[in-house]
């Protein structure tokens, strides 16, 4: 039976993924096969030896350590596109609150209270106060385009604003998804100096950290209203209060409060509400699910941070998958080392991690799996009977 330790509440449908006969899915499963994890940060966690898998039930893996996993051949899945409707609808609530005040006019209305039938004609008056820009015509830029970017940019196109996308990498998935009308940005810099709003959706890592700052604010056009549904680190707090408070930023709307960004008239904060729908939460719990239910019982693997992409379909056959160092060489070494009778190989690489399947024509040896096992350059091999 599977051990799988959940850091986090996980939807029951997520869970009725994996068959209770064959899974024992706990909080308090202390040597886990699996861990299936939302928010919680695994940093400073002791990932104990039989540790094979951890899934993240959403798209960022910023609490989750790669690297360490990598080096002891855990792999890591995460759920694109899990939550991306939740995020768009978001967003696109972000783009009309950014335009048109609407959030200080509510504030102010409820101030009205206990004024009687003088309400009304103090809304009359009031209202010019909160007088605030449609969106149809402007021109909305978005610096990724991905799974929610890509969908974000079509609701946006389908209310009438001119869409600009900038993206270094689009997948032929994605980009046959996006309205051909989106226009798609040669530089970063397009969107910058042209755009009316901006919207982020991109990970955070080190080329994107802080990618918002005194000078990349200080290329875009004066009154940009820029919006953050990603992660809160691509901006620098300090610096944004600096260019609202000059108006070279009309609104920044960000789903990251902290501390320095509270309070100010110009930054509309949620507490961190992307994917806080039961509709995101449930698809992303039934991916993550799944992903580890398929890797633990075939090796497959699809939507892995460190792991690329192999999916072969069991053929009855015994079956080797080796986690290793993407150097060469590598797999004449496993497959000659190993010395087993191969039917099938599929193998490919992910940055510095190789992933190899093998399927055999007979049974590997206790023997020839500890070779391989012994190879330096192996992480982990995992045997299917």
């Amino acid at each position: 039976m599977y051990q799988i330790k959940l850091l986090n509440k996980i939807s029951a449908s997520g869970l009725s993924v994996l068959p209770i006969d064959n899974y024992n899915c706990s909080e308090d499963v202390e040597n886990p096969d699996g861990v299936i994890v939302r928010s919680a940060s695994m940093h400073e966690m002791e990932l104990p030896p039989a540790l094979q898998v951890v899934a993240r039930a959403g798209a960022g893996v910023n609490n989750i350590p790669i690297e360490k996993c990598s080096q002891l051949g855990i792999a890591v899945f995460n759920t694109p596109g899990a939550n991306a409707n939740a995020v768009k609808e978001l967003t696109i609530m972000g783009l009309l609150m950014s335009a048109r005040k609407i959030f200080p006019a509510m504030m102010w209305v409820q101030d009205l209270k206990g004024r009687g039938e003088a309400v009304p004609d103090l809304v009359e008056k009031g209202k010019s106060e909160f007088a605030g820009p449609e969106i149809k015509g402007k021109k909305l830029g978005l610096i990724g385009l991905g799974k929610i970017g890509g969908i974000v940019a079509n609701a946006a196109w389908d209310l009438g604003m001119e869409v600009c996308g900038y993206t270094p990498f689009l997948t032929v998935e994605d980009a046959l998804k996006i309205n051909p009308g989106v226009h798609r940005a040669d530089t970063i810099g397009e969107i910058y100096s042209q755009c009316d709003f901006i919207s982020l959706h991109v990970p955070s890592n080190k080329e994107t950290k802080e990618m918002i700052n005194a000078s990349t604010m200080a290329s875009m056009k004066k009154g940009v209203r820029i919006l953050n549904f990603s992660r809160g680190d691509l901006v620098n707090n300090a610096d944004m209060i600096a260019a609202l408070d000059k108006k070279h930023v009309r609104c920044y709307l960000t789903d990251f409060p902290d501390d320095g960004l509270l309070g100010h008239p110009g930054v509309i904060a949620l507490p961190h509400l992307g994917s806080s729908t039961p509709e995101s939460e449930e698809t992303c719990a039934v991916m993550a699910a799944a992903s580890v239910k398929d890797y633990l019982e075939t090796g497959n693997v699809r939507n892995s941070i460190n792991l690329p992409e192999i999916r072969v379909p069991r053929s009855g056959r015994p079956r080797i998958a080796v986690i290793h160092k993407n150097v060469p060489k590598m797999i004449t070494q496993i497959t000659g080392l190993g010395q087993v009778n191969i039917n099938n190989l599929s193998t490919d690489s992910k940055g510095a991690i190789g992933y190899l399947i093998m399927d055999l024509d007979a049974p590997a040896t206790e023997e020839q799996l500890q070779k391989i096992r012994a190879l330096d350059g192996v992480f982990r091999v995992r045997y299917f009977k």
